[in-house]
């Protein structure tokens, strides 16, 4: 399980999502007004996570664990729409978020990781359906 180099992108997709809800962005969010933003936010992260993490036990099935991934991929973007939103209403990007904006460079290399996980499980398809079809002839 851990020796295919996905199930380790996938780990560090989900101690980067992890991190997060520890990061001054994640605390700031909550001081929105808006309580559906707030509550939406944490939904989406929390579930990116959980989604991550349950693909890294799906290596058995790699197209399952593929959906899986991609299922994860989307949460993240929507996690990572979300705490645009709320960095953008704290100012933008400047010299003082600096705390916020490491909380959005989590959640952006949570998705690399999450991407480069995809690319490693459908290299190992190409790679099981080459040599099962190389097999049959």
């Amino acid at each position: 399980m851990i020796q295919r180099i996905q199930s380790l992108y996938l780990l560090l997709a989900a101690i980067f999502n992890t991190v997060f809800f520890f990061t001054p962005l994640y605390n700031r969010m909550w001081e929105d007004p808006a309580y559906w933003i707030s509550f939406s936010f944490a939904t989406a992260a929390g579930l990116a996570l959980i989604v991550t993490l349950i693909s890294i036990f799906l290596y058995g099935n790699r197209k399952n664990q593929l959906m899986w991934v991609r299922i994860a991929v989307f949460l993240q973007f929507v996690a990572l729409g979300f705490s645009t939103g709320v960095l953008f209403t704290l100012g933008g990007f400047g010299p003082y978020l600096w705390d916020e904006i490491l909380g959005e460079l989590l959640l952006i290399l949570a998705l690399v990781g999450q991407l480069l996980a995809i690319r490693g499980i459908k290299s190992d398809i190409e790679l099981v359906d080459s040599i099962n079809s190389g097999r049959i002839r």
